[in-house]
């Protein structure tokens, strides 16, 4: 009998921690929102010694030096061109700095002593969102949950949990995050050999986010975040190759639905189980499918936990690397793409650390992830395997797009440490235009079987 009870008390103080941890923030916390707090959550003040400055948000849709015309697919333009480091990061020194680096930045100073090196540059928090972001931000700290046992969120699809308190919520706001409504683009992806050789890939992307959509509250009620298309130019073997997909709210009610076109067969075909540890189409089996944006998808093969705050050296304020001014022959050098042109900043970021569950399959025994604060987006990921050793490092780099007065993901590398191979992917630079932004020139319809059979006639 005694044991009932104590089982019965143990389950229900289980019960109520789990309640407790999904809980709404207070009227007290969320009024923090834009006070002390940005708008979307980050911390306002810089740190105790000055090297990550206070957010001041001057600017709203314009990035200064980017003489920017709306939806005209212009490349990115470096306003912070004439900017020298301010410290330089290289494998004489870089166990100074352990504390403000990852494990997979260390080992890439480990493993590339002669070439790896950071160039760390002073900080700039000038951007800032517009409005209707930061109140959808506001009314999700006080009204939305995360249910189904991390698998779903109900609210507003956009910056979710502005104040979070546990892994899950941490997860959701990466996942959705204030980025564009409407995306269309030509992207390019190198595989990049130890010996410099490269094997090229190119996609026609369009995606269209209604968690992002400006002017219709997307409540995730409606069930689809987001769709996506991918067409295939390179490889040649692989041209007209194309995948359409919808990514749900809740992965648990309305799992991720995704078909693909075939122009041998001219044949669609629904892909049962599209996502998880599939190789990505062109990266020679560099990258996976759930490591774009350094994770997607469905989230129930790991067990998510929040790690708090660190400083840390990320990739940010990324124009050069996202300009048209940079060839890929300089860019992509072998062994790690040439570190002149990656722009470093100390930044706090949230630790996010998944650990595969018992009885799932995945390539990745364990990821820990780094959120920028101020934009909730991943930007650095170290990735182990399932006997715990360091596998891959990755990092995406950012940048401010006035086409939608967000970040937009750009130039993102996946760095093999066993074998010295990187992907380098989502490359515009030589595209004849940059990504087309809000442009509002898509539907659901555009992402259905029948469409994508259409396309490929």
């Amino acid at each position: 009998m005694k044991k009932s009870v104590a089982l019965l008390s143990m389950a229900l103080a289980v019960k109520l921690m789990s309640l407790d941890a999904y809980a709404k923030v207070s009227e007290e916390e969320a009024a923090r929102l834009g006070n002390d707090l940005t708008c979307t959550g980050a911390e306002r003040a810089g740190n105790a010694d000055g090297s990550i400055p206070e957010f001041t948000g001057k600017y709203l849709g314009e990035v200064p030096s980017w003489d920017h015309v709306l939806h005209s697919g212009g490349k990115a333009v470096d306003p912070y061109a004439d900017e020298k480091p301010v410290v330089v990061i290289t494998a004489a020194n870089f166990e100074e700095h352990g504390e403000r680096l990852t494990e997979g930045q260390k080992a890439m100073f480990r493993k590339y002593p002669d070439t790896f090196r950071m160039n760390v540059y002073p900080g700039h928090r000038d951007y800032r969102y517009p409005d209707y972001i930061c109140e959808r931000a506001k009314w999700n700290a006080l009204n939305a949950e995360v249910v189904d046992e991390g698998m779903g969120v109900e609210g507003i699809g956009q910056v979710m949990f502005p104040i979070p308190k546990n892994g899950y919520e941490l997860l959701w706001n990466h996942q959705l995050p204030a980025r564009a409504w409407t995306e269309d683009f030509v992207r390019d992806l190198a595989s990049v050999m130890p010996d410099g050789n490269i094997g090229w890939g190119r996609t026609h992307m369009k995606g269209l986010s209604p968690a992002n959509h400006p002017t219709e509250t997307p409540y995730t009620k409606a069930g689809v975040q987001a769709y996506s298309y991918n067409y295939t130019i390179l490889p040649t073997r692989d041209r007209g190759t194309a995948i359409a997909a919808h990514e749900p709210y809740n992965f648990a009610t309305n799992p991720r639905t995704a078909w693909s076109y075939n122009p041998g067969t001219r044949r669609v075909r629904q892909s049962p189980g599209y996502g998880y540890d599939q190789p990505m189409a062109g990266s020679n089996g560099t990258m996976i499918v759930d490591e774009d944006r350094l994770f997607n998808g469905g989230p129930e093969r790991f067990d998510w936990k929040m790690l708090g705050k660190r400083e840390i050296y990320i990739p940010a304020n990324a124009y050069k690397v996202n300009s048209g001014e940079v060839t890929y022959a300089d860019l992509l050098t072998p062994k790690h793409p040439n570190p002149e042109h990656l722009r470093y900043e100390l930044r706090r970021v949230w630790v996010l650390e998944a650990t595969l569950k018992e009885g799932y399959r995945h390539v990745y025994g364990k990821r820990v992830m780094f959120l920028d604060e101020d934009t909730w987006h991943g930007v650095l990921a170290d990735n182990y395997d399932t006997r715990g050793q360091l596998w891959k490092y990755a990092s995406t780099n950012y940048y401010y797009h006035p086409d939608m007065s967000a970040w937009q993901s750009g130039a993102a590398f996946y760095h093999d440490l066993s074998t010295g191979q990187y992907l380098a992917y989502s490359l515009t630079n030589e595209s004849k235009k940059g990504p087309i932004l809000n442009a509002g020139n898509l539907s659901p319809s555009m992402y259905t079987p029948d469409a994508l059979r259409a396309a490929g006639r």
